[in-house]
């Protein structure tokens, strides 16, 4: 029984490392863009999407991927392992930018069809200021659940793959 929330900015890599660590270890993935996100990028509403996030957390094993800040703390809350993805901006930029370019008229795999790759103003934005404005927050959040939960935060791509290649079960 084991429950892993991933989080970071946008460009992180939190869809593509919860992609792997759901098949290395056969836990079910939740990408939670796939389901906030109806066909024309339309959101869910919050009573809806609350409840849905209430269903998942209740499950025993689960691994979910997304920001999402409304709702952090009732992930956290249920969550056994948090993994933090708090990479440079430069990195999470480019990323976003360069993923834009690669899925171009077409939908991500980590999110609802109907819903095809776009980029504007805002999320660069907020992915570039995501480590002045979101951390904060987030690393108290995490001092706070830190006492009961395993907190990893990962500062760049080799801690990624050191944690992947080492670690064989969620224990």
């Amino acid at each position: 029984m084991t429950r892993i929330m991933i989080i970071g900015s946008g460009g992180s890599g939190k869809s593509t490392f919860a992609a792997a660590l759901g098949d290395k270890w056969q836990m079910p993935v939740y990408h939670l863009d796939a389901y906030y996100w109806k066909p024309g990028w339309t959101p869910t509403p919050n009573d809806e999407w609350d409840h849905f996030l209430d269903q998942i957390v209740s499950e025993d094993e689960w691994i979910i991927d997304g920001h999402y800040g409304r709702t952090l703390e009732t992930r956290m809350n249920r969550s056994d392992i948090i993994i933090f993805f708090d990479l440079s901006p430069w990195i999470t930029t480019y990323r976003v930018i360069k993923r834009r370019i690669k899925y171009h008229g077409k939908t991500r795999p980590d999110l609802n069809e109907g819903c095809p790759e776009r980029l504007d103003w805002e999320f660069v934005k907020w992915t570039w200021n995501f480590r002045r404005d979101k951390r904060p927050g987030i690393l108290q959040l995490l001092s706070k659940h830190g006492e009961n939960k395993r907190i990893i935060i990962f500062k760049n791509k080799a801690e990624v793959t050191e944690f992947f290649t080492g670690q064989e079960s969620p224990q």
